[in-house]
């Protein structure tokens, strides 16, 4: 049976990521994929999550708070733009997640931008181990949507073949522009 895209992208986390990682949650929203991630990083690794809402890091924290993960999970209200200078520079990165568009039951006009997405996209792979891989989940059935979609999918294109596997992977077949998601393994510096 096929996986929906985001089920698919839980899959390659569990395969990527392991006790004592650094992994970067670049779109807490509320807060699902943080809890995943600190799951499977443990209390010896590191979950880094932004985002730009404080509703979305309040809700992360009461999650966090709840399952009893605070030790592995620093929460940051700051654009994921600002990677490289929340981070310290010694922090190598296992895998970083996105989930493009806007945070669910809240205000759509608050969403992703390309700009600041491709800025944290290339910090992002400037940090990752190799073998590390970027996540990105691509909603964009909202006004700006299209815009940051094919933003993101011209600069992976571009991305070079010898330093990086990109992957699409998504339903072509379904109504109401379905989500997909983007994958980018880093194979060598």
């Amino acid at each position: 049976m096929l996986l929906s895209p985001l089920k698919f992208s839980h899959t390659l986390l569990s395969q990527l990521v392991s006790p004592g990682d650094h992994v970067v949650d670049a779109t807490v929203g509320n807060g699902h994929d943080t809890i995943k991630l600190a799951q499977l990083v443990g209390k010896t690794g590191k979950v880094y999550g932004f985002d730009i809402q404080p509703q979305a890091i309040e809700e992360t924290q009461k999650k966090v708070t709840l399952t009893g993960l605070t030790e592995q999970i620093e929460l940051y209200c700051k654009g994921h733009e600002t990677l490289d200078k929340t981070l310290p520079e010694s922090v190598t990165l296992q895998a970083v997640v996105f989930n493009l568009g806007y945070l669910p039951k809240s205000d759509k006009s608050i969403i992703t931008l390309p700009e600041t997405t491709i800025s944290a996209i290339e910090q992002g792979l400037n940090r990752l181990a190799i073998g590390g891989t970027i996540l990105i989940m691509v909603y964009y059935g909202h006004e700006g949507g299209t815009d940051e979609k094919n933003a993101v999918k011209n600069y992976l294109q571009k991305l070079p073949q010898e330093q990086y596997a990109v992957l699409e992977y998504g339903f072509i077949n379904q109504k109401n522009n379905p989500p997909f998601l983007l994958a980018i393994e880093k194979k060598r510096h």
